[in-house]
């Protein structure tokens, strides 16, 4: 029988990626301009997104792999006992790719696949992660986009009236690790809830 998959792994590679991204915006911005600031900023949240992005496709495909009964309780068909990785992630992409709209958006999807009593829904949907998460996806969007809809949302999660950049934001005052820390707490519950 094959091996299953380690979410403990991944969300533990996870972590240590936040970490990288953290010491990242610490020293590369040292000499740097304002604007060049700002930038670092900028592709740091992208980055920090697209990690969370990967661990929970990642889990998703662990939940799939590890227990089909997940997806056959949330989708009401019966599937078979062993699928492989490629077929689990195909179940969750369907040929495109992972993406969801802030934090409601993400249980919402998580939900599709696993029952809304599994830990990774549970984990996602406490208090403590919710600021977090909205403040994720909207300065990433932000940062990628710059349109008007991105600022609009960007602005809202943060509760200001004025923001220039996502990086001119995330800057300051420890914004950036007050996300990157609350992403590595709820990195390690999962991990923590993980099986395998």
């Amino acid at each position: 029988m094959p091996r299953k998959k380690s979410l403990k792994k991944s969300a533990t590679e996870f972590r240590e990626k936040v970490v990288e991204l953290e010491t990242f915006t610490d020293s590369s911005v040292l000499g740097l301009s304002d604007k060049e600031q700002s930038w670092c900023y900028d592709y740091a949240i992208i980055r920090l997104y697209r990690e969370f992005e990967q661990l929970m496709l990642f889990a998703l495909v662990c939940a799939i792999n590890n227990d089909t009964k997940t997806i056959s309780d949330s989708t009401g068909v019966d599937f078979p006992k062993h699928l492989t990785d490629e077929v689990c992630e195909y179940l969750v992409l369907g040929g495109g790719y992972f993406d969801f709209k802030g934090r409601d958006g993400l249980i919402k999807e998580l939900k599709k696949y696993v029952p809304s009593n599994h830990y990774l829904v549970t984990i996602i949907k406490k208090q403590k992660y919710r600021d977090a998460l909205e403040k994720l996806t909207a300065l990433r969007n932000f940062a990628a986009h710059e349109s008007i809809q991105s600022k609009r949302s960007a602005l809202n999660a943060i509760n200001q009236k004025r923001v220039g950049s996502s990086g001119s934001w995330l800057k300051v005052q420890g914004r950036f690790t007050e996300i990157s820390d609350k992403l590595k707490d709820l990195g390690q519950e999962v991990h923590d809830a993980a099986p395998y």
